[in-house]
């Protein structure tokens, strides 16, 4: 009984990652949407010193430090060595996901 037990919470947990793995692709789209809307002034141009999206060399230091601390700085705002976040990008009616939506579009597109 205690391997039936085993097995089924760890099939639970592969469905649990595979349904994750799933709605990243929806994020994504979502993220490219908010990012297109709210964050394409600074990080297609470098407006303020933001690194330009899809120049892998300014993001991947960034990235280093993992997506909850790109997330952090999006959303609560952030001064670098060499420029500035405001928060929420300036755009203050973006929600938590739609934020979280635009780092995971913009790291994708840095990679």
């Amino acid at each position: 009984m205690s391997r039936f037990i085993s097995t089924a919470i760890c099939a639970l947990f592969v469905c649990s990652i595979c349904s994750s793995v799933a709605s990243a692709a929806t994020d994504l789209v979502a993220g490219k949407k908010t990012y297109e809307t709210s964050c394409v002034t600074c990080h297609k141009t470098g407006l303020m010193g933001a690194p330009k999206c899809g120049d892998k060399a300014a993001w991947a230091p960034r990235i280093a430090q993992g997506v909850p601390v790109l997330v952090s700085h999006a959303t609560n705002g952030f001064k670098g060595k060499v420029g500035m976040m405001p928060p929420k990008g300036g755009t203050a009616t973006l929600t938590p996901a739609e934020i979280s939506n635009a780092v995971a579009y913009i790291v994708k597109s840095s990679k």
